[in-house]
């Protein structure tokens, strides 16, 4: 480990390193690789404030340079976290490539934090890459973090990307970057399957241990700690992925290592937003198969939580047949909870107070028509909320005219005003959300001409998506589906 980097005191950091006390073997002692001249790019006051953080310290040129590596804040002990995981279906040793865990940043509320430095060089687990990452892909992730923030996703989220001065080399050469990610943890399904694959029982139970303390201490524990870990980490990907669902969000790779205990969103790499409504809309070039569509992506999570399951055995019981039927009545409970989280929240997308039987056929209606005509999914539901109905496609179709007497005689029964109605609407259909063509016209801007104005203004816009503000009215426009399949890369 170097440890010629300079220390710095200001900022406002409170670190400790509580992972650190785990067994050696999930994580390697590795300072961030520094480089030639680091510059903000963008900064997040707001967050940075929440934090308790001096915002002015860190956007000054010592604060880049703490940000980009090149200098170390008191009290951290950076090191790479080691993990394995299932890579589109194949098991493989992974571990942090090219980040570094800084520590964990203890706001004055008492809330834990990891901060991450993401494209800081290359680790042992780097197989062979060079551990840097290009401006494009570390601003992508700093605006969809920020905009699934927005959107009231759990997620990770982005302090800062710092330009490095040195080019990496991808295709062609790119402006390199460092970003800062904050995360509830970076604990992953795949740092439980490093575990149990290389670790002893001891290692894996500490590793159990440290994460049920560490986010689920305040849940209802049941005699066996370790099947509430499972049932808690089942609950909370439900939910996320009901919330992903919801809003049209297709996180592109889904691989266990990507999957994170803590329930938030982590990773974005081939990211993006579904326009036109179709269950098998895959944007990731390397997805040839579709494993990881819109549409299955609730299944993958599924087989995700099993593999987290299966790790987690030898701790829920010594009788093997034992701990298999308890932790298979855990994850049979996925799939409803699942689906009653996502009926709950189109109920709300479509202004329904309350629960009826008719409600699921009219939201299953409503689907098949948007397949079928090539709705766009955010714009229908905003069209929708504001009774926009002229500016749906399906507007002139007769099916939709009975489906819409079906679905404003169900209103009748709500038990509220029409304004309480259309206001749970409002707060259920985002007015903009970071629009594909939108996110590449702002990152093109940035990454070849350092133009950062397009990303800020598309900042803005996202910051409150459900302001329904004449601003957004631009940023919702529906991009022309006659050009070339839109694709995302992971940006490794």
């Amino acid at each position: 480990m170097n440890r010629d980097h300079e220390e710095i005191k200001e900022a406002g950091w409170r670190f400790d390193n509580s992972y650190k006390k785990l067994p050696e073997i999930f994580y390697s002692m590795t300072d961030p690789t520094p480089v030639k001249q680091p510059e903000m790019v963008i900064f997040n006051v707001d967050y940075g404030k929440e934090l308790g953080l001096d915002v002015e310290a860190l956007q000054s040129q010592n604060g880049a340079a703490m940000l980009a590596g090149n200098k170390i804040p008191e009290g951290a002990i950076p090191i790479a976290q080691a993990y394995a995981g299932h890579q589109f279906g194949h098991f493989t040793m992974l571990g942090d490539g090219r980040a570094v865990l800084l520590g964990e940043h203890i706001t004055l509320s008492g809330h834990r934090f990891d901060i991450q430095l993401k494209g800081s060089g290359r680790t042992p687990y780097s197989r062979g890459g060079d551990g840097r990452a290009a401006l494009g892909p570390m601003l992508r992730e700093y605006v969809i973090s920020e905009a699934m923030y927005g959107l009231g996703v759990p997620t990770t989220r982005s302090l800062a990307v710092v330009s490095t001065g040195e080019p990496v080399y991808r295709e062609s050469p790119l402006p390199g970057a460092v970003l800062t990610r904050v995360a509830a943890s970076h604990i992953r399904v795949g740092t439980f399957q490093f575990a149990a694959k290389w670790a002893k029982l001891e290692g894996l139970k500490a590793l159990a241990d440290y994460t049920w303390e560490r986010h689920f201490k305040n849940a209802e524990a049941e005699d066996n700690r370790y099947l509430s870990l499972l049932r808690e980490v089942t609950s909370r990907q439900a939910r996320l992925i009901a919330k992903w669902q919801l809003i049209g969000f297709i996180h592109g790779v889904m691989n266990t290592d990507n999957m994170a205990v803590s329930g938030e969103t982590i990773d974005y790499g081939p990211c993006a937003f579904m326009d036109a409504y179709d269950p098998a809309t895959v944007f990731s070039s390397i997805d040839a198969q579709g494993r990881y569509a819109y549409g299955n992506q609730p299944a993958i999570a599924q087989w995700n939580l099993t593999r987290f399951a299966e790790t987690l055995l030898p701790l829920i019981s010594n009788e093997q047949e034992k701990a298999k039927k308890q932790a298979m009545d855990v994850l049979e409970g996925f799939g409803p909870k699942f689906r009653s989280e996502w009926l709950s929240g189109m109920r709300s997308k479509l202004g329904l107070i309350g629960e009826e039987t008719e409600d699921e056929l009219l939201i299953g209606d409503l689907l098949s028509m948007m397949k079928e005509n090539k709705a766009d999914f955010t714009n229908t539901f905003r069209a929708l909320t504001l009774e926009q109905f002229e500016a749906l496609s399906m507007n002139s179709i007769s099916v939709f005219e009975e489906w819409k007497k079906r679905w404003k005689k169900r209103q009748e029964h709500n038990q509220g005003t029409q304004k309480k109605q259309q206001d749970l609407m409002k707060k259920s259909n985002p007015a903009v959300i970071p629009r594909n063509h939108r996110v590449e016209e702002a990152l093109s801007a940035a990454s070849e001409s350092g133009d950062l104005e397009v990303l800020k203004g598309l900042m803005d816009v996202l910051k409150d998506p459900f302001a329904y503000s004449p601003a957004q009215e631009e940023y919702a426009e529906v991009p022309n589906l006659s050009g070339c399949k839109y694709q995302t890369f992971c940006g490794t």
